[in-house]
């Protein structure tokens, strides 16, 4: 018996689809003192094999609760996670709670306290008899080995649904579904069903806007094919996804489909860990054998700090100014004090001769300087809070352009960052495309 009516059409037939829910436990995670990070990846790990989590629950460490979630989750679900509540401590009440909701007693597991003897003797511990409640366990379970910390996790049938119990301490429930939990649950996916994703990231086009270009410029979005969006401030990520394998023509007609209208928007395909802005213009720079610099006023070093972040960022990036005040802008990169009386510290004039003057300075090959009003004091009717010039390019030339970012102060200096940033990216590039928020 399968727990939900979702189906999925394959071959002709139908094949119901496994309905997974999660329940997290812990008052850390209702009074805000942890941030539930689990869920996610359990649910990109289940995402691997084509399924999603219908329902995720939270509750506080109270065995009524636990036992009457643990009841009306396993009436509906195929399978059932639940995720913390196995430690030593009295508040870890899921193996009690499993077993007075599956009316069988608690005893000791002979595994579990086996796993435990060798814990402690690896790290020179006493087994107390804190530690020994974690062998006790409901009659009859299957241990899900930990190999990393001292509590196993168990597994057990429950009103025809398989409960998986898992620590709540990350690391060992990633090896644990890892390991063995998405083995066991891929044993239950068709082997007709192919799941494909595509990620892409993209800068300078937002979720509507992009949706409304496709709505606009392809008559015919594949039906077989998802799309769908995850906002990574300041990037946004685009996803593909196909569920069949014959779908796979579809996909590659909607990647060029993407890549058409995006240009150089799209920055690439996500392979892995996802990059950021600063990560592509580093690469570019390392490919050319090229070196960049910064003068920075109201980033106050953000950009620099971007870049310096990633290793390796040497080989590119030898120096950086932040010159917050006017008086060090005339000192440290020569910006004229006429300019600066003239036009204010907030002008193309003066963010064009700090780029000139940090471009003397370091001896580098491009550069990025930037002077603006982060706020949230500081604005007049000409130049109000957000105003900032941006100076980009090289010795050959160096190109300006004026923005008003409408944030507080943290975001503006993100947006700031990115879109220089951007800059610089598209003209290592030798791109022609005018990026969206240039226009």
């Amino acid at each position: 018996m399968l727990g939900n009516n979702d189906y999925l059409k394959q071959k002709g037939c139908f094949v119901k689809k496994l309905n997974i829910q999660l329940l997290l436990t812990g008052n850390e995670l209702m009074v805000g003192d942890v941030i539930d990070t689990n869920s996610v990846m359990i649910a990109q790990q289940l995402m691997s094999l084509g399924l999603t989590v219908q329902r995720k629950v939270t509750v506080a460490d109270d065995i009524e609760l636990l036992i009457a979630e643990i009841d009306n989750i396993s009436k509906q679900a195929d399978i059932l996670i639940i995720n913390g509540g196995l430690g030593p401590t009295i508040d870890d009440l899921t193996a009690q709670a499993l077993a007075q909701a599956s009316n069988v007693p608690l005893v000791e597991h002979t595994d579990a306290l086996e796993h435990l003897n060798k814990w402690c003797t690896l790290r020179g511990a006493k087994l107390d008899a804190a530690n020994l409640k974690q062998a006790v366990l409901p009659a009859g379970v299957d241990i899900i080995a930990n190999r990393v910390g001292s509590a196993v996790g168990f597994k057990l049938q429950h009103q025809q649904c398989k409960v998986y119990c898992t620590p709540g301490v990350p690391h060992e429930l990633k090896i644990m579904m890892d390991e063995q939990i998405i083995p066991k649950i891929q044993e239950k996916v068709p082997t007709s069903q192919h799941y494909k994703v595509e990620r892409f990231q993209v800068f300078g086009v937002g979720e509507s806007q992009l949706q409304q270009l496709i709505n606009d410029t392809f008559e015919y979005w594949p039906e077989a094919v998802e799309l769908g969006f995850r906002a990574a401030s300041p990037l946004l990520e685009v996803k593909l996804t196909i569920k069949q394998k014959q779908d796979e023509a579809s996909l590659t007609q909607c990647r060029k489909m993407l890549k058409q209208i995006l240009g150089d928007h799209m920055l690439a395909q996500v392979t892995g860990t996802p990059l950021t802005m600063a990560d592509y213009v580093l690469a570019q720079l390392k490919d050319k054998k090229l070196k960049i610099t910064t003068a920075e006023s109201c980033t106050g070093g953000g950009i620099a700090s971007l870049l310096t972040n990633i290793p390796g960022s040497s080989k590119a990036f030898e120096a950086g100014f932040v010159t917050y005040s006017n008086e060090m802008k005339t000192q440290m990169l020569d910006v004229s004090a006429e300019t600066l009386s003239k036009f204010g510290a907030v002008s193309k004039q003066v963010v064009d001769e700090m780029a000139k003057g940090a471009l003397e300075k370091s001896g580098a090959d491009y550069v990025i300087a930037v002077s603006g009003i982060a706020g949230p004091d500081g604005g007049s009717a000409e130049k109000p809070v957000g105003s900032v010039w941006v100076a980009w390019g090289n010795k050959t030339k160096i190109n300006t352009h004026y923005f008003c970012i409408k944030a507080n102060r943290k975001y503006f200096q993100k947006v700031v960052a990115t879109r220089a940033l951007d800059l610089i990216r598209r003209k290592l590039l030798a791109s022609t495309e005018v990026p969206n928020y240039l226009i």
